[in-house]
């Protein structure tokens, strides 16, 4: 049994620390709002009343919070996580939050005072069920202490170094964005030009959009996109994902233009819907039918026709010259 303290109770801490009090370990939680650390008090886990004093009772601690902002709030200060911390603790940062705010709350932290960022892929639903797959960065005798607590939450993948976890989990972000942002318009372009459903997503079905396109159809037909992964959230993801890529000197241009699409549907009042609702946004307008140009669309490109210089050479290698 590990002493465990779970900093950010939303919809994934909350359900992180149901899971460890049900697998016996000795669990200590604190939350902004009061409200959320009830229910798990009932279960068994111990109130705090600061992050400081929680990281004060644990040997690994699980931070699980909204941005880079959030996480800077319950680290730092009189209050926060690092005022608590000791050489016995090992803090365990499982928040999307970016390398950079990983690297302030290593600056943070007593030198003694192991980390280790463990972002997840995985919703609500796999928090749950305890199969979310997590990035750990940090040190392999790091990963190795914090193993039986994280293996009550999923598969642990050791991807590198301090950093690495969080790196990782915008990489694997990136991908989900483009990819729904690439069906998406697919999607569009087949309303657009006259598809029938049924024929789009038999078409669908031979691309490698084919488990996406299966997945994602019922939401699309029905409109409706209820939360697992807030729009809103994904949002921030994407911010993320552009300032990595921009420190980095990395152009991501289809990544660019998913995340202008999740702004786009941000800015509709679609924030606390999943995030696949940017489909909705890429979507809205368009029906079964063949479409007409916008009045302000700008034109198609023109191709150029092509120039010959008069000598053609036949499949068979004979050489006709015009």
């Amino acid at each position: 049994m590990t002493a465990v303290a779970v900093v950010g109770l939303g919809a994934m801490g909350s359900r992180i620390a149901v899971r460890l009090v049900a697998a016996g370990h000795d669990v200590t939680v604190w939350n902004r709002s009061a409200g959320k650390v009830g229910p798990l008090a009932g279960l068994g886990a111990i109130p705090a009343a600061t992050p400081a004093e929680a990281a004060s009772r644990a040997e690994v601690l699980i931070t699980m919070v909204a941005d880079p902002a959030a996480l800077q709030a319950v680290t730092e200060g009189r209050d926060g996580v690092v005022a608590g911390a000791s050489a016995s603790l090992t803090v365990v940062e499982m928040s999307t939050v970016g390398p950079a705010a990983v690297a302030r709350l290593a600056s943070a932290l007593p030198p003694a005072t192991g980390l280790l960022d463990a972002p997840v892929l995985g919703s609500p639903a796999e928090a749950e069920a305890g199969s979310l797959v997590i990035f750990a960065g940090g040190a392999a005798q790091l990963v190795e202490r914090a193993l039986p607590v994280l293996a009550v939450l999923g598969s642990v993948l050791h991807v590198g170094e301090l950093g690495a976890g969080a790196a990782a989990k915008l990489m694997a972000n990136a991908v989900l964005f483009a990819t729904l942002g690439t069906l998406g318009e697919a999607i569009a372009l087949a309303r657009g030009v006259g598809l029938s459903a049924e024929a789009t997503y038999r078409v669908l079905a031979a691309t490698v959009l084919a488990a996406q396109a299966e997945r994602r159809r019922a939401a699309i037909e029905a409109g409706e996109f209820p939360p697992r992964f807030p729009l809103t959230l994904a949002g921030k993801d994407a911010r993320l994902i552009a300032d990595a890529a921009a420190a980095a000197g990395v152009d991501l241009r289809l990544t660019t233009a998913a995340g202008t699409w999740l702004a786009e549907a941000e800015q509709a009042g679609l924030g606390d819907r999943d995030y696949t609702a940017m489909l909705k946004t890429i979507l809205r307008d368009r029906d079964n039918g063949p479409s007409c140009p916008r009045p302000d669309a700008p034109p198609a490109p023109r191709t150029k026709p092509a120039g010959y210089d008069g000598l053609i050479i036949d499949l068979d290698g004979v050489v006709w010259r015009g």
